[in-house]
C-alpha cells in the first residue's frame, strides 16, 4: 500500500487532478483552466526539417562540416555499392554530431546516444539515421590524425585569406584527470608478481577449457578469457612503460626504483593538479593565435612538466604553418633549451623573468632578458592571459576536466575535438571569419 507522497502522486494519476479548483472558495464557482492530458493520441505530420529554426547552431555546424575535406574518413568505409552487407553511417552525420556535442558541453558517447533520440537538434543532424553508443565512442576516437590536418587546412584556408595572423602566439597547459585510480601504480616488483599471476590465470583458463568444454557456457568461457587476456596486456603495457618513468624519475634527480606506472592505464602519469592535489592526469597543450583566440595547435604528453612541451609545440605550429613572430608562455616554461630552440627558429619568446637562468651566459637568454625588461614586451605579454587562459576555460567549461578514455592517442583525439569544436565557435562568432 503506497503512503504519503507516493500514495498522493497515484491518487493524482488516477483522476487527472490535484483536487484543488473541485469546488469554488468561498462561494465561487470552480476555476476553469486548460489541464494537462498526456494520454491523447495525437497525429503531428511535420517533417524532422521542422525541429530547429532556420537559425539553430545545428545547421552551423552542419554546413562548416560540409565544407570539410571528407574523403579520408569516407576512404575507410567498408561497404561499398555492388558488394553485400549492411551501409555504414555517413561520416559527416558523426562528425556534425561529436562537434555540436562538444560545443555543448556533452562528453559522453551513451549520453550522445540517448540525446539522439530525445533532443530535437541531434534528431536533426542524425536525419533519421539510427545510432548507438558504440558507433560514436569508436569514431570519436580513431580519426585523431584526420581532425588534425582538418583543424591544420582550416587554419590554412584564414591565413592565406589574410583574416588570420601568427603574429603572436600563447600557449599553456590543462591537466585532465586521467580514468587510472590512484591504487593503480605500482613498482617494478610488484608489476613483476602482477605479470606472473596474469599468465598464470590465462593458463588456467585454457587448461578448464581443454578439460572440460562444457563446464560452463561458451558466452561466459569467453568473457572470462576476454577479461584475463586484457588485464594481461595492461600488466605488459604498464612493464613495458616503466622504463621511461625510471628514466624520467632519475632525470629529475629521484630514485628510478621508486618510479610507478598504472596497470589501469600504463600512459597516465600523477600529476599536481590545479587545486594542489595529486592525481592520475594527463597534460593537454594549447596553443592560440591572439587576435581572434583560434587553437593553431594540439598536443598531449604525460609529463606534469610544461619546460618538456614548449619546443614541441612551436615546432609542430611552425611547420603546419609559419613560424610565429612572438611566443608568449608562462614561468613554467622557461628552461635554457627551450629559449634557445625557439629563438633559433626566428620566434621571440616572451615570459616572466623571475630568477630563472639569471646566470647563464647565453646570446639567447641574453636577447630574451633583455627584451622582457622593455614596455613593449610587457604590454604584448598581457595578450598571454586574455588568450590561452580563456580557451583552457572554454574547454573546461565544455566538459575537459576529466576522461574516461585511455591512453594518450585517444586523449589526443577529445583534446583535437575540442579544439575543433572551439574555433568553429569562434568562426560563427565572427563576420569576417565567416566570409573567408
Amino acid at each position: 500500500m503506497a503512503s504519503g507522497w507516493e500514495g498522493w502522486i497515484m491518487a493524482q494519476d488516477q483522476d487527472g487532478s490535484s483536487g484543488q479548483g473541485e469546488a469554488g472558495l468561498a462561494g465561487r464557482p470552480a476555476p476553469r483552466l486548460r489541464q494537462a492530458e498526456r494520454r491523447q493520441t495525437e497525429l503531428r505530420a511535420m517533417s524532422l526539417d521542422e525541429l530547429i529554426s532556420d537559425d539553430h547552431l545545428a545547421r552551423l555546424v552542419w554546413q562548416v562540416v560540409g565544407r570539410f575535406d571528407l574523403a579520408p574518413l569516407l576512404d575507410k568505409v567498408v561497404a561499398r555499392e555492388g558488394v553485400a552487407g549492411h551501409p555504414q553511417t555517413d561520416p559527416k552525420i558523426l562528425v556534425s554530431l561529436w562537434l555540436y556535442a562538444t560545443l555543448d558541453g556533452v562528453g559522453s558517447a551513451r549520453a550522445l546516444a540517448r540525446l539522439c533520440t530525445q533532443h530535437h537538434a541531434y534528431q536533426w543532424l542524425c536525419g533519421g539515421v539510427s545510432i548507438n553508443y558504440h558507433t560514436l565512442s569508436d569514431f570519436r576516437v580513431a580519426h585523431a590524425d584526420w581532425l588534425d590536418r582538418e583543424l591544420a587546412r582550416s587554419l590554412a584556408g584564414l591565413i592565406e585569406a589574410k583574416q588570420v595572423s601568427l603574429a603572436s602566439v600563447a600557449q599553456d597547459g590543462l591537466r585532465v584527470r586521467a580514468a587510472a585510480g590512484g591504487g593503480s601504480f605500482r613498482r617494478a616488483p610488484r608489476l613483476k608478481e602482477l605479470l606472473a599471476l596474469a599468465h598464470a590465470r590465462v593458463a588456467q583458463l585454457k587448461a578448464e577449457v581443454q578439460a572440460d568444454p562444457a563446464a560452463q557456457s561458451k558466452r561466459r568461457q569467453a568473457a572470462q578469457a576476454r577479461a584475463a587476456k586484457e588485464r594481461l596486456e595492461r600488466v605488459q603495457a604498464a612493464l613495458a612503460a616503466l622504463a621511461a618513468a625510471q628514466e624520467r624519475k632519475q632525470r629529475n634527480k629521484g630514485d628510478p626504483a621508486q618510479a610507478r606506472v598504472s596497470t589501469t592505464d600504463a600512459e597516465a602519469r600523477v600529476m599536481r593538479m590545479p587545486d594542489g592535489g595529486f592525481r592520475p592526469a594527463f597534460n593537454v597543450q594549447f596553443a592560440a593565435e591572439t587576435e581572434h583566440g583560434l587553437v593553431v595547435g594540439v598536443a598531449v604528453t604525460n609529463s606534469g612538466a610544461d619546460q618538456d612541451a614548449l619546443d614541441p609545440m612551436h615546432q609542430q605550429v611552425s611547420a603546419a604553418h609559419q613560424v610565429p613572430a612572438n611566443w608568449l608562455v608562462d614561468g613554467g616554461y622557461v628552461s635554457q633549451a627551450g629559449i634557445e630552440q625557439v629563438e633559433g627558429r626566428g620566434s621571440r619568446l616572451h615570459a616572466p623573468l623571475g630568477k630563472a637562468l639569471a646566470d647563464r651566459p647565453s646570446p639567447a637568454i641574453g636577447d630574451w632578458r633583455a627584451r622582457m625588461q622593455t614596455d613593449a614586451a610587457k604590454t604584448l605579454y598581457r595578450q598571454r592571459g586574455q588568450t590561452i587562459e580563456w580557451v583552457n576555460a572554454c574547454a573546461r567549461r565544455q566538459g575537459l576536466v576529466g576522461v574516461k578514455l585511455r591512453g594518450l592517442n585517444k586523449v589526443r583525439a577529445v583534446a583535437l575535438w575540442h579544439a575543433l569544436a572551439h574555433n568553429i565557435g569562434r568562426i560563427l562568432r565572427t563576420p569576417a571569419l565567416q566570409a573567408a
